[in-house]
């Protein structure tokens, strides 16, 4: 019998929809599902550890690692340069393992054309951009900084008809769940296509 592959499970959010929170939740179930280390230019923030939570480098060592065409995904986002290492991916694979990444739609376009047998696409979408806001104003104070986030949220929306499966974020808990039905048991509804959050 041949023993099955890992999938890649890609959860894309916009900024303040609850992705990384949602995706620390699933790893911590610690079923055979792992958390996929992105390398990124950005500085880290308080209380993030290198090689945990982002593989933080400068731009010179990001760029010898686009050069050597070492990621598997990469984008840009904020001002900052974000990458998947392939090697990561393919090791984590072969060890059946179940690995979520948390990737804007730039990197799932990139994924989906190299690996489209092998991968989950979900979208992670909040209640209302009214909440969105609320959410992003509770954890920064600069409005130019917020209203910048919302603006890039609203152009973020408009790719979760390419994805999978959409979920809206309103109980943190019960977002959690229908996720573990997508990854587990494939058990999960499609939002049609008529959501609107306005």
């Amino acid at each position: 019998m041949l023993k099955k592959k890992g999938k890649l499970i890609i959860i894309s959010s916009p900024s303040g929809a609850g992705k990384t929170t949602i995706t620390k939740k699933l790893v911590s179930l610690k079923k055979n599902i792992e958390l996929s280390v992105s390398v990124t230019t950005r500085k880290p923030r308080a209380n993030e550890i290198n090689n945990k939570d982002y593989i933080f480098v400068d731009l010179k060592t990001f760029k010898n690692f686009l050069k050597k065409k070492s990621f598997i995904e990469h984008a840009k986002v904020f001002g900052n340069y974000y990458g998947t290492l392939k090697k990561n991916i393919k090791s984590k694979i072969k060890e059946n393992k179940k690995i979520i990444l948390d990737i804007d739609w730039q990197g799932a376009r990139q994924i989906k054309k190299k690996l489209p047998k092998d991968i989950i696409t979900i979208f992670i979408l909040p209640p209302s951009l009214q909440e969105l806001k609320k959410r992003l104003s509770k954890r920064e104070r600069n409005l130019k900084f917020i209203n910048l986030r919302m603006s890039k949220a609203k152009k973020e929306i408009t790719h979760w008809k390419e994805y999978d499966y959409v979920v809206v974020n309103n109980d943190l808990n019960k977002c959690v769940n229908e996720i573990k039905k997508i990854i587990y048991f494939n058990d999960f509804k499609p939002l049609n296509s008529n959501i609107s959050l306005i």
